[in-house]
């Protein structure tokens, strides 16, 4: 890299537009309609279910109220298990009527069970409250397992024609077929919606489709601010400086970074406090405790553009110190939130993947920037060092 390298706002633009176009891209095509199954049944409806990447594939018969499905998903750890259900008085998981699949540690066959999920602190292997037979299980290549049955829909679901199914994975069953907590990620909260039976279409609720675009915008606006604006602002200051022909556009463009950050990161900090004041019952204590310490150290950091002495002034050795520690706590602290709550929100996989991938890119250029600085650095004191020597009384004191 030169003085006549082109300006790193440029790597802004690219990185964050990358960064936003890689969020924004279109999910993933169906899949339901491309499953098969060992022994060829065929199902006249099939979903792509919005959560937990799974599939349910069912018929239903109205003339005698059966509803036939199969059910595909993944556990969330090797062992783990997968559950659908049916709850016939609410929306949630309390009250629902449960088909469970797991591979079974002994005989490494898939079994299927019957749980009644009375309440949160209840539940245990039972027949349900209507009638069901024909329950089957297979395994798959993929590693997902898939739940088979036919179900007697009870009278009053099936005048509606609708019911309210419910859907879930876990990691692990324990002894006495006893079924080990779940995640409670968004994807595990919201796995639930109402089936049209005749129409064969899914709908989730909307308050929930709200909240998670909510979390979604909460995550981009503080991935971009705390995880990628701020860490592009201290590159600047600290590397493009070192050109001289660089001052003071190296100045401009760390302090629009930075300020651009603060204002991004304190509109993604206001949306976390109003998902908090939502979500009575959950609590995210770590990740809420840094955010609100980075919201601190912001705050303070910006007020560092007002007071900033003039270089040779006597305190501007004590500003350095103060805008150097509050700018890499910063950076730190900004980097692992958003790790935080990548881990809470659980998106998938390509989204944690593109914002490693800017990290990494951001790490790269950091350290290729600072051989590059070292060599400037200390070719410039060479060359100070040296004109002593040129012209007074031959360097001789």
């Amino acid at each position: 890299m030169s003085p006549s390298s082109p300006p790193p706002l440029s790597w802004a633009v690219f990185i964050c537009i990358s960064f936003l176009a890689l969020m924004i891209s279109p999910s993933a095509a169906l899949t339901c309609s491309s499953q098969t199954f060992t022994h060829n049944q065929v199902y006249s409806n099939c979903l792509d279910l919005p959560y937990l990447s799974s599939y349910l594939h069912f018929s239903y018969n109205s003339s005698n109220t059966t509803l036939s499905i199969a059910f595909i998903a993944t556990p969330s750890k090797s062992g783990g298990w997968i559950a659908w259900a049916i709850n016939p008085k609410a929306t949630g998981m309390a009250g629902s009527q449960s088909l469970v699949g797991y591979k079974n540690s002994t005989t490494g066959t898939v079994q299927v069970h019957t749980y009644d999920i009375s309440s949160y602190s209840s539940i245990v292997a039972k027949d349900l409250s209507f009638e069901v037979w024909d329950k089957t299980a297979e395994s798959r290549r993929d590693g997902s397992l898939a739940i088979f049955a036919k179900i007697k829909v009870p009278a009053d679901l099936a005048a509606s024609g609708k019911i309210n199914q419910v859907w879930q994975v876990g990691p692990s069953v324990g002894t006495d077929a006893r079924l080990d907590k779940h995640a409670f990620a968004v994807s595990n909260l919201q796995s639930k919606g109402t089936l049209d039976l005749k129409s064969g279409q899914s709908s989730t609720s909307s308050g929930g489709d709200d909240r998670l675009k909510k979390k979604n915008i909460h995550g981009i606006l503080n991935a971009v601010s705390w995880g990628i604006l701020f860490p592009l602002g201290a590159i600047i200051a600290r590397y493009i400086r070192t050109f001289e022909s660089a001052d003071p556009a190296w100045f401009y463009l760390h302090a629009f970074c930075q300020v651009s950050a603060y204002a991004i990161g304190v509109a993604g900090w206001g949306t976390g406090l109003k998902l908090g004041s939502e979500s009575s019952g959950i609590t995210y204590s770590t990740h809420r405790n840094i955010g609100i310490a980075l919201f601190v150290l912001a705050t303070v950091q910006i007020f560092a553009l007002f007071i900033r002495p003039k270089k040779d002034h006597k305190y501007r050795f004590y500003w350095n110190v103060y805008h150097h520690s509050f700018g890499y706590a910063i950076l730190v602290l900004g980097i692992f939130n958003v790790f935080k709550g990548i881990n809470i929100l659980k998106p998938e996989d390509k989204w944690k993947t593109a914002y490693m991938i800017v990290i990494i890119a951001l790490g790269g250029i950091s350290l290729l920037l600072e051989a590059i600085t070292w060599v400037v650095v200390l070719k410039r004191k060479s060359r100070k060092s040296t004109k002593p020597c040129d012209g007074y009384n031959n360097g001789q004191s």
